[in-house]
């Protein structure tokens, strides 16, 4: 008990401290690209200290995984340098032993990391997202135009030239009804289109159906209008991030996808990616034991710029997977949980093989 509280001592003022001074140039190099702007449309000082502190949450999501790295690193090395650890493993105890209260601390952070996300940066950072665009007068518009939508699981496919959000109306719209086998049973044209309540009311509507091989023009039936139901919202283009709404927004917006037919393979794998993430704080924890004291010169030095490396790899192993995920080379939980479960392995070998 008496190791880990010095461990402790020795390593908590340094995690806070770098967790507050890199949260705090993460929102002033915000502020800084875009004070010209705030300067530019004349934003009150009140509303750039309001969208400093939305941001505040994100940056601390943000500098966690940093600070922890930098922590960790510093801390062991330091015992390192000290010959403090030489003592201890004299004393019988090992790396492991000594550094599992580390080990536990950062995977508890690991899953606070993902509930902090969850449950207050993506909503204060959506927030603070809202409000910059309203102070810079960069208004985002609903509209929409060539628009191809499957419903029914594909045997109803909306296509429209235009979407008018203001007016809930669509413009050179074709309705494409096919059976259960995906075979044309029919298609129905109009001008136009307005949602009403709950269905979506054609105008100079026309109805072209296969009878044997003769093509009939006709007025549009009934059984087939009825089925025009589709939300208006599926029309609007909102593209969602997924990295910036919660995991019950996320997968809504998946299953949005999924039964409008649109590509969710990007989505998905950053879907599983919004869990997979926070372990990066478990990750540099455990690569910094593994890496402290691999030399016997610059111990303090040489240990951090290890660490650093390793975590950065990881980086741009996570960006490699993702990429072949997005364009369907692997599939979407591989994408995001491939370089976890790859540098979990890795760290875990680098213990092994340590001085102690």
């Amino acid at each position: 008990m008496t190791l880990v509280k010095y461990l402790f001592k020795r390593f908590l003022p340094v995690f806070l401290g770098a967790v507050f001074f890199s949260a705090i140039v993460l929102n002033l190099v915000d502020l800084l690209i875009n004070l010209w702007r705030y300067i530019q449309n004349q934003v009150p000082a009140s509303v750039v200290f309001k969208i400093m502190a939305l941001y505040t949450p994100k940056t601390i999501w943000y500098a966690v995984p940093m600070g922890i790295l930098f922590a960790s690193s510093y801390t062991l090395s330091a015992l390192y340098a000290n010959n403090e650890l030489t003592a201890i493993f004299a004393s019988g105890v090992s790396l492991f032993r000594f550094t599992a209260p580390l080990l536990l601390l950062s995977l508890a952070l690991s899953f606070g990391l993902f509930f902090l996300d969850d449950a207050l940066a993506v909503t204060t950072y959506a927030q603070k997202q809202n409000l910059q665009s309203t102070a810079l007068n960069q208004e985002k518009t609903l509209d929409n135009d060539a628009i191809v939508i499957l419903a029914e699981r594909g045997n109803l496919i909306y296509k429209a030239a235009v979407y008018d959000d203001e007016q809930k109306r669509l413009y050179d719209l074709y309705c494409i009804f096919r059976d259960g086998d995906k075979k044309l049973e029919a298609v129905i044209h109009a001008d136009s289109a307005l949602w009403d309540t709950d269905c979506w009311r054609l105008q100079n509507a026309v109805q072209f159906s296969l009878s044997g091989k003769t093509v009939i023009k006709g007025t549009p039936d009934a059984a087939f209008t009825s089925r025009l139901a589709e939300p208006f919202e599926t029309f609007r283009n909102n593209v969602v991030s997924v990295e910036e709404v919660t995991v019950r927004e996320a997968k809504e917006y998946i299953e949005h996808l999924m039964r409008t037919g649109l590509p969710f393979g990007e989505a998905l794998s950053l879907y599983y990616k919004k869990f997979a993430f926070p372990f990066i704080v478990f990750i540099v924890v455990f690569l910094s034991i593994g890496l402290s004291g691999r030399s016997r010169k610059n111990v303090m030095l040489i240990s951090l710029a290890l660490s650093i490396g390793a975590a950065v790899l990881f980086y741009v192993t996570q960006m490699i997977t993702m990429l072949l995920a997005k364009f369907g080379y692997i599939t979407a939980f591989s994408g995001a949980w491939f370089p976890v479960i790859l540098f979990i392995i890795m760290s875990a070998l680098l213990l092994r093989f340590t001085r102690t």
